[in-house]
């Protein structure tokens, strides 16, 4: 059996930083990674894929962004080129197509066990993303009478899909990208959004996440959260496509989507969405405003120039006039889920996690000795699991590994 120091699992962008940090310090490791360096980048993203982050926010500790379009927006190939070139410029001891399918303790170290065999290690570093587990329990929707059922992980391109409408199942990020693009390809599109805020793409001559880092919002940490469960809320939705732009329920539906309540079941071959859509997408408007007015609150506060203020689209939506929708009568014949994603750790066969699925972790330290999490979603902070934020946890957590000896 072979014994290593340290085992960090997961090489994205997280586990890339925890294994800069273990490199820096010279601690003995390995990452261990199911496909590729950025697998998730690989095999979870669309062709069609724009980070929704300005280039100059690629921050990897030593790996910062240094090239001539700091305020442009990288399709999925720069972003894959990015962790591979990151990974290459210290030499991250990464073993590739190692798939864990066990962690679990061994007296004082950590047994890890893959389909290769078995490793020992005395700390381990857990670094496969935020969320695993797609696609929620909807009442009748595997009889739906469609012709395919996706998850926004295996959706590639428009042409993927059977000619006709698609109902993509959730107004967060992906799902609201997604839905443009599809709009774009000259698909009917029905968007089924639940509860879900919104940022404007920009406000006042400047991108949001670059107001977002200044004004504090990206540094709110998880203790501001109302509960625990507000872990699982969705991300605010923003596209990176054509330079950037705005990409929630209104705007999509500003061009041409038929926006409607979550989805809660089918019948008869007939979907049926909740009521309170128009509810739901004020309280939407309602968290975009109070961004907004944060803005302009620092923006009086430090006498900055306030520039002009740009107008974001708060227009009537379009709604079906019942909660419903005959998949036969309006030709849908594509389901495409993108919401009810969660963690999924039941692979680590100890008691880590709560009852919403996440690890139990104070800044990615665990109760448990020599087990760490990083780049998981609200981790610490809001941006803990962004390119601008992996590094501050991958910090802490390998300084703590380090001073345990």
């Amino acid at each position: 059996m072979e014994r290593v120091d340290t085992i960090v699992i997961g090489a994205g962008q997280a586990g890339l930083a925890a294994s800069f940090f273990l490199t820096q310090h010279g601690r003995e490791h390995l990452v261990l990674e199911r496909g590729a360096v950025g697998e998730t980048w690989r095999s979870s993203r669309w062709d069609g894929f724009f980070l929704n982050t300005p280039n100059w926010s690629l921050q990897l500790p030593g790996g910062e962004y240094g090239g001539d379009e700091p305020d442009a927006f990288a399709p999925l190939g720069e972003a894959i080129a990015y962790l591979e070139d990151y990974a290459r410029s210290f030499s991250a001891p990464v073993r590739e197509r190692v798939d864990v399918q066990v962690l679990r303790s061994r007296s004082d170290r950590y047994l890890i066990e893959t389909v290769d065999g078995e490793l020992e290690a005395r700390n381990v570093v857990v670094a496969t993303g935020a969320f695993q587990q797609p696609r929620p329990a909807v009442p009748g929707a595997e009889s739906a009478p469609v012709e395919l059922q996706l998850t926004t992980n295996e959706y590639r391109r428009p042409e993927q899909l059977p000619a006709g409408g698609v109902l993509v199942v959730g107004g967060g990020q992906s799902g609201c990208q997604i839905a443009d693009e599809l709009l774009r390809a000259g698909r009917s599109v029905y968007l089924a959004a639940g509860r879900c805020a919104w940022f404007p793409r920009r406000h006042r001559g400047r991108d949001f996440v670059s107001w977002a880092l200044e004004v504090g919002l990206l540094d709110e940490t998880v203790d501001s959260l109302p509960s625990p469960a507000a872990r699982l809320a969705c991300n605010p939705p923003i596209s990176g496509n054509d330079g950037g732009h705005d990409c929630h329920p209104r705007w999509l539906a500003g061009r041409g989507a038929v926006v409607v309540g979550r989805f809660e079941g089918v019948d008869d071959g007939v979907a049926r969405f909740g009521a309170g859509v128009e509810q739901t997408l004020a309280a939407g408007d309602e968290f975009a405003d109070g961004v907004i007015s944060r803005i302009d609150g620092y923006i009086d506060e430090h006498g900055l120039d306030p520039g002009e203020a740009e107008e974001h689209e708060r227009g009537p939506t379009p709604i079906a006039d019942t909660p419903t929708l005959d998949f036969r009568a309006e030709e849908v014949t594509t389901i495409l889920w993108a919401s009810g994603f969660r963690p999924d750790y039941a692979w680590i066969d100890l008691d880590v996690t709560d009852e919403h699925g996440w690890p139990v972790q104070r800044r990615g330290v665990s109760s448990f000795p020599g087990l760490y999490f990083v780049g998981v979603h609200w981790l610490h902070k809001r941006k803990s699991a962004l390119f601008c934020g992996v590094g501050e946890d991958a910090e802490h957590v390998v300084t703590t590994l380090v001073e345990r000896g």
